[in-house]
């Protein structure tokens, strides 16, 4: 039987509210309020023999029965004591006091330092110069304020009066404190690495000043279980100058000293080298350095890209077959925009069309040539019948060049519109398999064209595709099998379509998959079989500090004992079961994992399923997949990376020296899930930031 919520209810009837003082008669049954509530509460009793208790602050009058308990009571409080009696203490707080120069206050004191004002109260309002000056600095560095601020006549003035007592600290000491800040925070930094159970992904991207110097940013992507909830982090680890030139050796040996100073050179699950030109070489190299430190699957997965830069490569490098028709189709608008515009808009008038932009691309960025052909598509009866009316310009397109531009515009929209689902604010490597694949099987499908040009186009594409593709698609793969939506299904149904006339290719790409992924099941299984071994690493759970296992000596009089958990033990017990029953049937997670039918989402938006979380419910269940989950989707193969032209540092940061720069950039960065941040703004951290794979930089 349900209790009843407890709920504030205001005493209103018929019968008169009015309390009457009842004679005080004593009760040797009658309960003591012991509860805390009572504090601010009087009980007092009605003349229609009821109980109520009276607000001491709001003399609102609420129920007091034996049966109504105190929780509407403390609810009723906490919003009396928050809009009233905290509402004018604060309006007390923030009365303007000002400091008396050169006069004394009327205690006889100096009144320099003190403030003033009519309300004299100053209990809870102490003011703190050193955390007002952290503060400060915390502001000018987290949302990249200059350093000279500090110097702005109109700052000073609004410091000035807010806080009279506050002493403004001067440029230099804000560049120091700046500094303190970007070591304190790296400390904290370098302890959540090291703790950490799971592997790192790195990604490496380079950066230029305006002065043409040269940065190389390198960002640390790694699933975090602070607070019992698994969180995808990208936390950029350093952000080092390179003298010009520099060598790949040189850049190399850098990436090595730098992991190893933060202590995840053991931890590599894999590395994106995206906006790195020569990617490849230092790919191989890294590889080379870190393949005898146990890397995944002897380092099979260790260099992976995004999907979003193998979309844009696949259609960059393909887009020449199609360069006369586009040069055309440019021609045409340029025309039209410059020479017959007005008569363009009295026809689209007259055929009752909608305005949309009329788009001239721009040379070498696709995305602007998709939208120009789209905007091309749109006017086609526009054109036509400007055609018919002009046609002895040679400017205008034939009905076959317009079947040429339609089928080329569905091309790139598919690409277009998959590289908007990109930006997500917590990319896991699950997210896109489903999208690559039949990006894959649609590229198939356009080089059968009967179009010559979009049969060219589409098959130089999937050329690329595919080249850039069987490098990533491993990484995309598993993390679609660790998708407990799709498991194996999404590999079986888009593998037999990309391969429909090669069905034993089909059947040989699924199995290779099935078994490399078991055999990656295998190594984790073995780590892990030896972590159960080891006493000292009995202790796997969520709080380190309390997985310190038991050793005993033996014939030893000195022992020592630290304490184990309950779950520790019973892990431990599981595995006794397991090694000792060598002669039962016994299925591993994986078994029972790919056996179990796939989970239904119940109805809502397929893409907020939070795998994350799945996983972390069901790591008791499977404990080895858990494992490789943390792993596998934290691979960043679903990051946006930028352009060169984004990745080049403003004004502000281009005119400071290279220490400063790796400073501000990481601090900035570090500070973005500064808890009391992210609490001031609602719950949603700072929407303003993009969320690529980008700096948190000033703007320009």
């Amino acid at each position: 039987m349900l209790e009843p919520t407890a709920m504030e209810v205001v005493v209103a009837g018929s019968v008169s509210n009015a309390v009457v003082p009842a004679p005080v008669v004593h009760n040797p049954r009658a309960r003591k309020l012991r509860s805390a509530v009572w504090q601010d509460f009087t009980k007092e009793r009605r003349a229609d023999g009821n109980c109520v208790a009276v607000c001491n602050h709001c003399k609102k009058q609420l129920t007091a029965t034996s049966r109504s308990g105190t929780t509407h009571l403390r609810n009723h409080l906490a919003i009396c004591t928050t809009t009233s009696t905290r509402r004018a203490g604060k309006r007390r707080k923030l009365v303007v006091r000002r400091i008396l120069h050169n006069k004394s206050s009327i205690d006889g004191r100096s009144g320099e330092g003190h403030a003033s004002g009519e309300d004299n109260d100053n209990e809870g309002t102490h003011f703190d110069q050193e955390l007002s000056r952290r503060d400060l600095v915390h502001m000018i560095v987290q949302h990249g304020y200059r350093f000279s601020i500090v110097d702005d006549v109109g700052f000073q003035k609004f410091v000035k009066n807010l806080q009279p007592q506050f002493r403004m600290v001067s440029y230099e000491t804000v560049r120091a404190d700046s500094m303190e800040i970007y070591e304190g925070e790296k400390l904290k930094l370098h302890d959540v690495l090291f703790k950490i159970p799971c592997r790192v992904s790195i990604s490496v991207d380079m950066w230029r000043s305006n002065t043409q110097m040269e940065y190389m940013c390198l960002t640390c992507h790694y699933i975090d279980h602070a607070n019992d909830e698994w969180k995808v982090r990208k936390k950029i680890l350093n952000f080092v100058h390179m003298e010009a030139p520099f060598t790949l050796d040189q850049m190399v040996n850098i990436i090595v000293e730098k992991l190893h100073s933060w202590g995840i050179d053991r931890k590599l699950a894999a590395v994106v080298l995206d906006n790195c030109s020569s990617g490849e070489i230092v790919a191989r190299e890294l590889h080379r350095v870190f393949q005898a430190r146990r890397l995944l699957l002897n380092g099979d997965l260790f260099q992976v890209r995004s999907c979003a830069h193998i979309l844009n490569l696949t259609v960059q490098e393909s887009w020449e077959r199609a360069s006369d028709i586009t040069d055309r189709v440019r021609k045409m608008i340029n025309y039209v925009k410059f020479e017959r515009f007005q008569k363009f808009q009295d026809i689209a008038k007259v055929l009752r069309m909608d305005q949309k932009l009329l788009v001239i691309d721009s040379p070498d960025n696709w995305p602007s040539t998709y939208l120009m052909f789209d905007s091309a598509c749109y006017y086609q009866d526009v054109f036509v019948r400007l055609t018919e009316q002009e046609g002895h310009y040679d400017v205008f397109l034939s009905a076959n060049d317009w079947a040429d531009v339609k089928a080329l515009t569905e091309i790139l929209d598919v690409v277009y519109h998959a590289m908007e689902k990109f930006p997500v604010e917590n990319p896991t490597a699950n997210l896109y398999f489903n999208e690559m694949c039949e990006i894959h099987v649609l590229l198939k499908t356009w080089c059968k064209s009967p179009s010559t040009v979009v049969a060219k186009v589409a098959g130089q594409m999937l050329s690329k595709f595919e080249g850039y593709w069987d490098l990533t698609r491993p990484v995309m793969a598993f993390a679609s099998i660790l998708d407990p939506r799709y498991k194996m299904k999404s590999l079986e149904y888009f593998f037999r379509l990309i391969y429909s006339d090669e069905q034993f290719t089909a059947k040989t790409m699924i199995d290779v998959i099935q078994n490399t992924f078991h055999n990656l099941y295998n190594d984790y299984k073995h780590q892990s079989s030896d972590s159960w071994k080891n006493p000292s690493v009995l202790c796997y759970s969520r709080n380190s500090n309390s997985c310190m296992g038991s050793v005993y000596s033996n014939g030893d009089d000195s022992k020592t004992f630290s304490r184990i958990t309950l779950s520790d033990a019973r892990r431990g017990l599981d595995q006794y079961i397991q090694e000792t029953s060598s002669g039962q049937s016994l299925k591993s997670d994986l078994e029972m994992y790919l056996e179990e039918a796939v989970f239904r989402q119940k109805e809502g938006n397929q893409d907020n399923f939070d795998i994350l979380g799945w996983w972390k419910s069901f790591a008791a269940k499977y404990p080895v997949l858990s494992q490789m989950a943390r792993d596998i989707l934290a691979i960043p193969v679903s990051i946006i990376p930028l352009d060169s032209e984004a990745r080049t540092l403003n004004e502000y940061l281009s005119t400071m020296d290279p220490s400063t720069v790796q400073g501000l950039v990481c601090a900035q960065d570090w500070l973005r899930d500064d808890p009391e941040v992210v609490a001031g703004s609602g719950g949603h951290g700072d929407d303003g930031v993009p969320r690529g794979d980008e700096l948190i930089v000033v703007p320009k």
